[in-house]
């Protein structure tokens, strides 16, 4: 299923902007795409995950952020009200809590009142399977000890991705695969997640693949046997499509291009780019 995704982009010159459609133009999974050198936006229509675009349009020296994604509000049929239709987990240190130095960032985006796209980058995993699971518990005030069981409003013990309602946890979303340099980049469709279920919880990433509960030990069914959890991170709300109107931090006066590479928090916001 394809999204929109916005992008901020430093585009210093019309030709930055003919390289930046340069580099968009045939790339498979890219549906569409609008690049306004006036407003330094580029849309992207894709079911691609929101970093092979960003380096997409990175790829010729520009800096690029993603502002929203996903679009416009959706109708609850359950709540009968306009809820919120994307969130965000920072996954490590200084937000979220990281064993090993894994962090990440994973992004929830409800296309539709049924499906939920899961878009992440996560880093210092080891090659192979790992386990990724939605948590009850937004309290990281121990680690990824204290986030609780897997997240469940379906009655269900654990089990696979592409089980039914009653036949896995809410929260199992399967495995991401890390490659050779231990990052996973994924992109996920769910059917049984909802993010304004999910504002509030946790996401964690497991040492382990999961087994979806197919295997012989008791632990198969509690967390597919999935190993230690390595990092974690409080799923809170992000900005949808157009709804994210930020250039300059109003506490700090950091913009969003030095923001990407500063701290989220603490004076090494504010010093120079030069001296982090």
């Amino acid at each position: 299923m394809s999204l929109v995704a916005e992008y901020a982009v430093q585009m210093k010159c019309h030709s930055c902007a003919e390289k930046i459609k340069a580099s968009l133009k045939d790339v498979e999974g890219i549906t569409g795409f609008e690049v306004s050198y006036e407003k330094g936006t580029v849309l992207v229509e894709s079911s691609l995950p929101s970093s092979v675009i960003q380096q997409k349009l990175e790829s010729n020296g520009n800096t690029a952020v993603l502002k929203g994604y996903g679009g416009k509000l959706v109708k609850n049929r359950d709540r009968g009200d306009n809820v919120t239709t994307a969130a965000v987990a920072m996954l490590g240190y200084p937000v979220g809590f990281s064993k090993n130095m894994v962090k990440g960032v994973v992004r929830f985006v409800q296309a539709d009142e049924d499906v939920c796209i899961i878009d992440g980058t996560i880093d210092g995993l080891t090659p192979g399977c790992h386990g990724l699971h939605i948590h009850e518990c937004g309290d990281i005030s121990q680690g990824c000890d204290s986030v609780g069981d897997h997240f469940d409003i379906s009655g269900g013990c654990h089990g696979g991705p592409h089980d039914g309602p009653g036949k896995r946890h809410t929260g199992d979303l399967g495995n991401i695969k890390a490659d050779e340099a231990g990052r996973a980049v994924f992109r996920l469709e769910d059917d049984l997640v909802k993010v304004w279920d999910i504002i509030g919880r946790s996401i964690v990433v497991t040492s382990n693949p999961d087994d979806y509960g197919k295997g012989v030990s008791e632990q198969s069914l509690i967390d597919g046997s999935s190993g230690e959890r390595l990092a974690c991170g409080i799923i809170s709300r992000s900005a949808g499509l157009f709804q994210n109107a930020k250039q300059i931090c109003a506490c700090d006066g950091v913009t969003i291009w030095d923001e990407r590479n500063r701290p989220l928090a603490g004076p090494g916001r504010r010093q120079p780019q030069s001296s982090l």
